[in-house]
């Protein structure tokens, strides 16, 4: 494992482990929900991106979702 990774999970432990006790302790189950969720995507793309793999730029998703329906709307 390359220790760019190695270093990417213990910083994102180190979040998890900062974070999560406090969110528990105060019964706050659904900012720990989307703390999970935002925490898991930030995992997902960063590790492909320390790994050198080429993700596709999110701008061109959104616009390839979004252009057809302005197309509709602009008949």
């Amino acid at each position: 494992m390359s220790k760019v990774i190695v270093l990417l999970l213990m910083l994102f432990l180190g979040i998890i482990l900062f974070e999560v006790p406090g969110l528990a302790k105060k019964q706050m189950w659904r900012e720990l929900t989307a703390f999970s969720v935002y925490l898991w995507i930030g995992m997902a793309l960063s590790i492909p991106l320390a790994l050198g793999v080429d993700l596709p730029n999110p701008t061109q998703v959104i616009e390839a979702l979004v252009k057809p329906l302005s197309e509709f709307l602009r008949k």
